[in-house]
């Protein structure tokens, strides 16, 4: 029997870190950052989920990653495109990273994601002083 998960967002990246991106690929200085905005776009899926959260990426979608809540000892964000999309780095207990670069509504995904942290987590991520503005 499986186990139920309540999903919270399906999809891919912020469309506009594609279009953003593409209109910088006309200067050839900017041409690797068009090139990995379009990679983003094909090939990188997120689902988050009341249990984990999963990133399917790599050439042609062939690589996924997955981790439950437990794992995570802090998370960063950073806005970009004016705060209409931004990037979330996750520390996890054993010190790797996974990046989530142009997130949707990164602010709301970054609460939710909070939520289910440990104290400690919620601490090294500043979480616990935003839940009480």
């Amino acid at each position: 029997m499986a186990i139920q998960e309540d999903i919270y967002y399906e999809g891919g990246p912020h469309i506009g870190d594609l279009i953003l991106n593409i209109l910088l690929g006309f200067t050839v200085i900017c041409l690797p950052l068009t090139v990995g905005a379009i990679v983003r776009a094909l090939w990188v899926r997120y689902k988050i989920t009341n249990r984990r959260i999963s990133v399917i990426g790599g050439w042609m979608g062939r690589d996924r990653t997955d981790l439950i809540y437990t794992e995570i000892a802090k998370i960063v964000t950073v806005p970009r495109g004016l705060g209409a999309w931004g990037d979330m780095v996750i520390t996890l207990k054993d010190g790797s990273r996974l990046e989530l670069r142009a997130i949707p509504n990164f602010r709301e995904i970054y609460s939710y994601i909070s939520e289910k942290l440990t104290d400690k987590a919620k601490k090294a991520s500043g979480a616990l002083g935003e839940a009480k503005n």
